[in-house]
């Protein structure tokens, strides 16, 4: 098996890559890596010296391929499988990586924002940046909403890269920021990607380290 991803399962930008991974049935192999471990944290950064997961290792071909996106981009180019997360079209591919780029930027970001505060010393907190994540939070479920009232999807009818970014973006930022009753399409579309067999499973596998979430408790 040539493919080895280094992950964390509780961290949702390893999620991305997890589901693209799931959805086409590709082989591989998983490394949990742990930053709080000194050994674990130094064999890791010599794969990635900026620490940042998910990195997926590829023998075959003898390339080290760091970042979610680049990830999916790699993986469907040199291992494609049944589900096409990245479409031929060059227009709908432009919008689909749009997407991508609002999930992880205007969702995935403002929510880490909420929970890395939480995780502060006393002291070090920021209110007014967490105030202001929040408030991005509620801006990007608003186009969300208005986007989803006749998508199936985030990029229309067909599951693409763009639903493997959306899927742990809204997860944990529900979790931080609920949808509450103010956004029905939103919640819709959240509730379709928690059903599809990729996403659960990446949420299965997380369930034995979400006691480490700081908003475990709602």
């Amino acid at each position: 098996m040539s493919l080895t991803m280094h992950l964390h399962p509780l961290a949702s930008f390893c999620w991305k890559p997890l589901i693209a991974l799931y959805e086409n049935g590709t082989p591989f192999n998983s490394v949990i890596v742990d930053l709080g471990n000194e050994q674990s944290r130094a064999a890791f950064l010599k794969l990635s010296p900026a620490g940042k997961m998910p990195v997926l290792q590829d023998e075959a071909l003898g390339h080290t391929v760091p970042e979610s996106t680049i990830v999916i981009e790699y993986l469907n180019a040199h291992y494609p499988g049944p589900v096409d997360l990245i479409p031929a079209d060059i227009d709908l591919a432009r919008q689909v990586r749009l997407a991508d780029r609002f999930y992880d930027f205007y969702v995935q970001e403002p929510m880490q924002k909420v929970v890395g505060d939480r995780l502060r010393p006393e002291g070090k907190t920021d209110p007014f940046g967490v105030e202001q994540a929040r408030a991005q939070l509620r801006g990007s479920y608003a186009i969300i909403e208005r986007e989803m009232q006749s998508r199936t999807w985030a990029v229309g009818d067909a599951f693409t890269m763009a639903d493997c970014a959306a899927a742990p973006a809204l997860f944990y930022a529900n979790k931080v920021e609920p949808f509450g009753d103010n956004y029905p399409a939103v919640k819709r579309y959240h509730d379709r990607l928690l059903a599809r067999p990729s996403v659960a499973r990446v949420i299965e596998e997380a369930q034995p380290y979400f006691k480490l979430f700081p908003y475990n408790n709602g």
